[in-house]
């Protein structure tokens, strides 16, 4: 089949999101000015950079996460594991601003080193960031999408020396979790190694 997203796909369910996957997840903690404490999952994540380390979340309209970094200047993104998937989606509740997800969810906040925002600290690993620009990036007619993108540099990585197998991190023993389409997710529970092939050695 082919289809327009203008003109509508004819399917009982959007299929874009499950085209486009599987997603990491950032699980997003951030302070307000006034200290209040947020933690939202965020499937439209990831790492682009790795010099420096960069990672960015997007959120569609001005939501807490994105509100609170660009306040700031800060922000975690936590690692959701197998162990913390149902957790992670407690942390999604669309309540009022002010409720602290981290207690809502039943998770840990623990202090990060270089940042205000706690991490989780039941996560397989965090990543404390510093926002670098937040863009709002415009539709195909130069409209606002109503977009915020985050956009932040790594300076500090926690990693559960659990999750380290002869000094590499563990994506099987971490079980990370990945957003599909509709209401579905997927863990790593597998991986095979390839090596980049070079011009002439083949």
């Amino acid at each position: 089949m082919f289809y327009e997203p203008a003109k509508g796909h004819g399917l009982p369910h959007d299929p874009f999101k499950a085209i486009v996957s599987p997603r990491p997840i950032g699980w997003i903690s951030t302070v307000a000015l006034n200290g209040d404490v947020n933690l939202a999952p965020y499937s439209f994540f990831n790492a682009f950079s790795t010099n420096p380390f960069l990672v960015w979340f997007s959120s569609e309209g001005a939501k807490d996460s994105a509100t609170f970094a660009g306040e700031t200047g800060e922000f975690v993104a936590n690692l959701v594991g197998r162990d913390l998937a149902e957790k992670m989606s407690r942390t999604a509740v669309d309540a009022p601003r002010g409720v602290n997800e981290f207690a809502y969810a039943g998770l840990t906040p623990a202090p990060s080193r270089l940042v205000a925002p706690p991490r989780v600290a039941e996560a397989p690993a965090a990543l404390e960031c510093k926002v670098t620009e937040i863009l709002r990036p415009k539709a195909l007619d130069g409209s606002d999408s109503g977009v915020f993108v985050v956009t932040g540099e790594v300076v500090g990585v926690h990693i559960d020396d659990a999750m380290l197998t002869d000094g590499l991190f563990d994506a099987v023993k971490a079980g990370n979790v990945a957003r599909l389409g509709y209401m579905d997710y997927s863990m790593v529970n597998e991986t095979f190694q390839m090596r980049r092939p070079r011009w002439g050695k083949d």
